[in-house]
């Protein structure tokens, strides 16, 4: 087995901190987790790929597997921000930038799609919901930054809020999407977005009244008593 050296720089992996190898491992975890799952034996099979000690790898990743999937996550966000560089995504519609970047991602993941089922299922468990919720935010929070937007009011947390949710719901319908082209995935994410969209717009056209502060539980009760 030859040495290996991560692809942007020449530092052999037995020369990296953890927190390189963090980045280098996780990849070769997901490759690993198609057919082990996130587990000890897809780490130490990772470990063997780029040539270090499996006890090295184990302090990389010293817990269950959810490390594992949150730095594989982390690496399909930022491979995502690198094939969507600002100078293409500025010629494109917002919904369009959007649509971009959720099958950009997809894209990345595609030869591991059994490993983001395996990826789903663990972050399903009760133990693990807070994490998935963070994970999911994250992304949704670059999606919105890549995209332009540059809101710091409550809409910037709803705006992230809706994406989460429709990117989840564009997972589901994407694993088990074998249509021509991933077509099936493809209209229902435009389905969703076109959501989005119309959701955007109707807060565009509400006026807020400059003498009142917006008030989240005040929000919230008139969801509860439409007629206060």
């Amino acid at each position: 087995m030859g040495v290996y050296h991560h692809p942007m720089t020449d530092i052999a992996p037995s020369e990296m901190t953890l927190d390189e190898l963090r980045e280098v491992l996780a990849p070769h975890v997901a490759a690993n987790a198609v057919f082990d799952g996130w587990s000890d034996r897809a780490l130490g099979d990772a470990a063997d790929t780029i040539g270090i000690p499996r006890a090295r790898a184990k302090l990389v990743f010293p817990d269950d597997g959810i490390g594992m999937i949150d730095a594989w996550f982390g690496a399909l966000d930022r491979e995502m921000e690198r094939r969507n560089p600002a100078s293409e995504l500025s010629l494109l519609k917002i919904r369009d930038r959007i649509r971009r970047l959720i099958l950009t991602r997809l894209e990345i993941a595609r030869p591991q799609r059994e490993a983001v089922r395996r990826a789903l299922a663990k972050l399903a468990l009760p133990t693990n919901i807070a994490r998935a919720t963070k994970l999911g935010w994250r992304t949704a929070d670059m999606m919105w930054r890549l995209a332009g937007d540059q809101s710091s009011d409550f809409s910037h947390y709803s705006k992230r809020a809706t994406l989460a949710a429709v990117y989840a719901a564009t997972l589901i319908v994407w694993l088990d999407d074998e249509s021509d082209g991933q077509a099936d995935t493809k209209a229902f994410l435009d389905r969703r977005v076109e959501g989005i969209m119309r959701f955007e717009r109707a807060k565009a056209r509400l006026k807020p009244d400059p003498e009142r502060h917006f008030s989240f539980a005040r929000f919230l009760g008139r969801l509860r008593y439409p007629d206060l």
